[in-house]
């Protein structure tokens, strides 16, 4: 258990039914802060392709995506990703939660996790977030599990239907140098 009655475990393609569900529940919630996204994403077989890809990635090394639990039922997901070993040793992290479970704790327990595996178990020095300048919820999660702000990207992504600024956040999870 990350927080009181959620739980983050690596993500399984079991997973994909739930997961598609509580993406459709959340669309318009989550709308200003997605791509547009096709009609087959929020089903279960678009589920089920896009964490087959994922764990594709993290056998690769690429990425490490997780689902929250809550109740056993599939409450948000977050992925460290982008990760780069050698002398850069960083990896940038996306989240989201349901809205009935937003404000809870869990996504800033969620960012706190990440951290804890990219620092202890993939022994990286960095990790990075980036936020729609408006996003203030996310923003007080990142400061609250240690981020500090350190940019803006003018038109970063293009979210909410068009090019979106983007305040960037980073976390130094150590100083030790890379190993040989």
């Amino acid at each position: 258990m990350i927080t009181d009655g959620v739980e983050m475990r690596e993500i399984r393609t079991a997973d994909a039914a739930g997961v598609a569900e509580a993406l459709d529940r959340n669309r318009a919630y989550m709308a200003p802060y997605e791509p547009l996204r096709l009609p087959g994403f929020y089903t279960e077989a678009g589920q089920r392709e896009r964490i087959e890809a994922l764990l594709a990635d993290r056998d690769g090394g690429r990425v490490r995506p997780y689902v929250l639990l809550g109740g056993g039922v599939p409450i948000g997901t977050i992925n460290l990703g982008s990760i780069a070993l050698g002398p850069l040793r960083s990896g940038g992290i996306g989240y989201w939660v349901d809205q009935a479970w937003a404000g809870k704790g869990v996504a800033t327990a969620a960012v706190h996790e990440i951290c804890r595996i990219a620092r202890d178990e993939l022994r990286l020095h960095r990790v990075e977030a980036g936020t729609r300048v408006d996003n203030l919820g996310s923003q007080r999660v990142l400061a609250k599990a240690g981020f500090e702000q350190y940019g803006l990207a003018p038109r970063y992504l293009h979210v909410g239907g068009d090019w979106q600024d983007h305040r960037l956040f980073q976390r130094l999870l150590n100083d030790d140098p890379p190993a040989p």
